[in-house]
């Protein structure tokens, strides 16, 4: 570990005992044939279950694994920026620990960065035949409302599965944001990009840690850190309820003039309840911005490390180190 390694791997993991000892078992010998100093930084997200012990276990034998545990659960997207904050390698990758993006690809994202030159090289899921429709179609539906609201280039099923330079992470660790999307993020910052394809293949063990109302809030911050479009439609409601307020207005006085009203609240109901829908939606829509502004003020950290294996490690060698022998002051003549 005292070797300054060239590539980490970056794995969130959370709730994970159940794949984490496949997830070892596949990746430690695709990692030996890399031929280059590594190291696997597993970013504890605050585990309920045995997968702290299984990676304390894990990290006595294999000297290159390193462990970092969250004080508390962060989320997904903190736990990846504190691996990017704490990885020493010149090469960075970024997986999750369920084997759905498969660690064989981690060479070719290498090989092809040091080819062509490139700061970022995203995984692409060419096959998601292994999720469901409403998966496949929600996730398309995202990448296109991003591109399509925002100056923001995404690659259209590239998730966090990407390797990065050291200078992209750098980049992005310098960014003042706190609740990131690394998926909008990282293209945002428009360095040279390549991409490598594969098969997104079933979760191998375990649960998934992303449920429906995860992904709806993952959503919502994407959309409100990189976009105002959705306050231009509120804008747009605006004036469009004025609009038709005025037609209903020119049209009560016409009928009035031609003697055609009727007492009558069902039509009054309908107009007022759609003003009031369209103007909660307004104030909802600038409600998130406004959140989002005042949790940027407040600058709370996105996550706090209970400790760093790393660190450990080395005050333990520093303990264990013989202290210089002090000078005798005498002279030879």
């Amino acid at each position: 570990m005292s070797e300054s390694p060239v590539l980490t791997v970056v794995v969130p993991m959370y709730d994970e005992q159940e794949v984490l000892p496949l997830f070892v078992d596949r990746l430690r010998p695709l990692a030996e044939s890399w031929g280059v100093p590594y190291e696997v930084l597993c970013v504890d997200d605050g585990s309920g279950d045995a997968t702290p012990v299984l990676l304390q276990r894990l990290r006595r034998e294999w000297p290159q694994l390193r462990v970092v545990r969250l004080r508390a659960n962060a989320g997904h997207q903190a736990a990846i920026s504190a691996g990017l904050v704490l990885a020493r390698g010149d090469y960075v990758v970024t997986i999750d620990a369920d084997l759905q993006d498969p660690p064989e690809t981690i060479g070719e994202m290498l090989r092809v960065a040091r080819a062509e030159g490139v700061d970022v090289v995203y995984g692409v899921r060419e096959d998601r035949s292994s999720d469901t429709a409403f998966k496949r179609l929600t996730a398309r539906a995202f990448y296109r409302s991003i591109r399509a609201l925002s100056d923001v280039d995404a690659h259209v099923d590239a998730g966090d599965f990407r390797l990065m330079s050291r200078a992209t992470v750098e980049a992005v660790n310098a960014l003042p944001e706190g609740n990131r999307v690394l998926r909008l993020v990282v293209p945002a910052l428009g360095f040279p990009s390549a991409s490598v394809g594969y098969r997104r293949a079933p979760r191998a063990a375990g649960e998934s840690k992303y449920p429906l109302a995860k992904m709806v809030r993952l959503s919502v911050d994407a959309v409100t850190g990189f976009s105002i479009a959705p306050l231009r439609f509120a804008t747009w409601l605006g004036l469009l309820g004025g609009l038709a307020a005025v037609v209903v207005l020119v049209y009560a006085l016409v009928a009035m003039l031609l003697g055609n009203t009727l007492p009558g609240w069902t039509s009054t109901v309908v107009i007022v309840s759609a003003v009031g829908a369209v103007q909660l939606l307004a104030v909802g829509i600038l409600g998130e911005y406004v959140g989002r502004t005042y949790s940027a003020l407040q600058a709370r950290p996105a996550y706090f490390v209970a400790h760093d294996s790393l660190e450990q490690e080395v005050a333990h060698h520093d303990e264990e180190r013989p202290l210089p022998r002090a000078a005798s002051g005498q002279t030879r003549t």
